[in-house]
């Protein structure tokens, strides 16, 4: 297998441990105090399921014992694909202890993706749900990913296993359980949006992660006293980490499971238990907004509710903060690669209101650059890089995209057009990138059109973002028809048999006859791209 590192310089590597940022602390580390300082009390709560610290740590315990039973080894690479459910915990800590490393994955993931996060990270197992929330099997997923790709040793499921190995019966010899990993070894792989074709996987070091939340804890007055609900899928960088259910886990507080964000089910959970911290991506912030003012369910509880994966437009932050007057809203900026900005618990409402926040870090370096890579004036919109030290250095396997998104000394291109302000605050301006970012999911229009030409009717196809106020863009395929011409609804209905997330599949279609070039016949997809979101903004401005 190819190894997993991710090093920063060791004068960088110094700097951070002498601040204090890195405290040579890892996941089993932390998870294993907490049981022994808080043993009884509650760690994971959802519905009538309630883990202690202890209980936790015993299953964690139980887990890594049984995947070394079956065979798995320490270094192996695991997919999770999990939803809102204790067992998701269960796994991953089980990963952790056993130093193995665990590779998220999304609900919403289909073969595509699953396929291409086993061959890409070289995973021995897969771990799923026998089914997902909305019905979806994922064990006949399963059966297809394990035909198609050979190392893939194990399949463990949650649930009903049928042929498979039964999650609920994993244990072992757990005398036979390895010491904690190396603080500054890889702790797993997080998934990036992907700007060019499926997303790459983005190693995190137990050292980087943790001070980032364990910062965001201080940042957003996270304490054992604190109910986190995870609203999202929890396998998503925001609620993990932002502060997240790993910043309330590090806390010794309740981590409060929500199998959906909608109102109808989060608000009876947020009075039940007596939830004072969530996350949310802006349409759902919305409609939460749109719902609290009549809803019967006492959300006094409440204090902080982080909106993030997505830019909250000064309106939008203004209609949320309104209608939940006891709580504090906190716009959050960030990205799984790395660097966190957000508004502070004290900032005046204009900040709040109209920026997306500042840095976690003092050793947070930011750069805002022009095109051509140069300083853009304060207060000018530029491309954002940055480094620090929990921003990583580079993507595992995949030498393009590193050459691409990284400079010679180190910084990470964000893709992101931002302008600061003079206290230090970033506003976001959108993106430099051909991707579509759908309610805080990153969409690579190369990977869409990818799919789109494989339609027998589609002779060529260019996705766009457009503004909605909904979904903060959507996505819209121009398609150049080939013979007979394609009903929209058929072909969303056709992209949903290649097998790939529901999120991915265009919004929107509109036939074209041809794409405009120039007068030598040629035209970068990137400039194809442009031309073709504004003529459609300049249409629907006319309507």
């Amino acid at each position: 297998m190819l190894p997993l590192r991710q090093v920063w310089p060791d004068e960088f590597a110094a700097r951070y441990r002498a601040a204090g940022y890195w405290r040579g602390e890892t996941f089993p580390g932390f998870l294993r105090a907490r049981a022994a300082e808080r043993p009884d009390a509650p760690a994971i709560i959802a519905g009538d399921r309630r883990w202690t610290y202890a209980g936790l740590w015993a299953r964690a315990e139980a887990a890594a014992a049984g995947f070394l039973a079956i065979g798995l080894r320490p270094g192996d690479r695991v997919v999770v694909q999990l939803g809102n459910i204790p067992e998701f915990f269960a796994v991953v800590f089980g990963l952790f202890r056993a130093r193995m490393v665990p590779v998220y994955a999304l609900p919403g993931h289909r073969l595509t993706e699953i396929t291409h996060f086993l061959r890409k990270s070289e995973a021995a197992a897969y771990v799923c749900a026998d089914r997902g929330a909305d019905g979806f099997d994922y064990r006949v997923l399963a059966r297809q990913a394990r035909e198609s790709e050979a190392r893939l040793r194990h399949v463990i499921v949650v649930g009903e296993a049928e042929e498979f190995t039964p999650f609920a019966g994993l244990d072992g010899d757990r005398g036979a359980l390895p010491g904690d990993p190396d603080p500054s070894a890889v702790a797993f792989l997080q998934i990036s949006g992907g700007t060019t074709g499926l997303s790459k996987l983005i190693p995190r070091t137990h050292d980087d992660y943790i001070y980032s939340f364990r910062a965001s804890n201080e940042i957003c007055g996270v304490s054992p006293d604190s109910a986190f609900l995870v609203a999202l899928p929890a396998a998503h960088n925001f609620p993990m980490s932002s502060p997240g259910h790993m910043g309330a886990l590090y806390a010794g507080a309740r981590v409060v499971l929500s199998p959906s964000p909608s109102p109808d089910v989060a608000f009876p959970i947020i009075a039940r238990e007596g939830v004072t911290i969530t996350g949310l991506v802006p349409p759902l912030a919305l409609l939460w907004a749109q719902s609290a003012p009549a809803s019967k369910h006492d959300l006094s509880s409440l204090k902080v509710l982080l909106v993030g994966g997505a830019k909250l437009t000064p309106e939008a932050a203004r209609r949320v903060q309104d209608s939940l007057p006891a709580c504090r809203l906190q716009q959050v900026f960030g990205m799984a690669e790395g660097l966190v900005n957000y508004t502070r618990l004290d900032d005046p409402d204009p900040i709040v209101l109209e920026t997306q926040g500042r840095p976690i870090s003092p050793d947070d370096e930011v750069l805002i650059l022009d095109d051509l890579g140069n300083p853009v004036p304060e207060g000018e919109p530029g491309n954002l890089l940055t480094r620090g030290p929990y921003t990583i250095r580079a993507y595992h396997n995949d030498e393009t995209a590193n050459a691409r998104s990284f400079t010679p000394d180190g910084y990470y291109r964000t893709g992101d057009i931002v302008c600061r302000t003079p206290q230090g605050y970033l506003v976001v301006q959108g993106r430099a990138g051909d991707h579509i970012n759908r309610a805080g999911e990153k969409i690579s229009a190369e990977e869409i059109e990818d799919h789109l030409l494989a339609h027998p009717n589609v002779f060529d196809a260019a996705v766009v973002s457009v503004p909605d106020e909904y979904l903060g863009e959507r996505s819209c395929a121009f398609i150049i028809p080939r013979g007979e011409k394609p009903r929209a609804v058929a072909l969303k209905a056709w992209m949903r048999t290649r097998n790939i997330a529901e999120f991915k599949v265009p919004d929107q279609v509109v036939l074209v006859e041809s794409f405009e070039t120039t007068a030598a016949g040629k035209i970068s997809r990137k400039e194809l791209r442009a031309r073709l979101r504004a003529r459609l903004l300049a249409e629907e401005a006319e309507r």
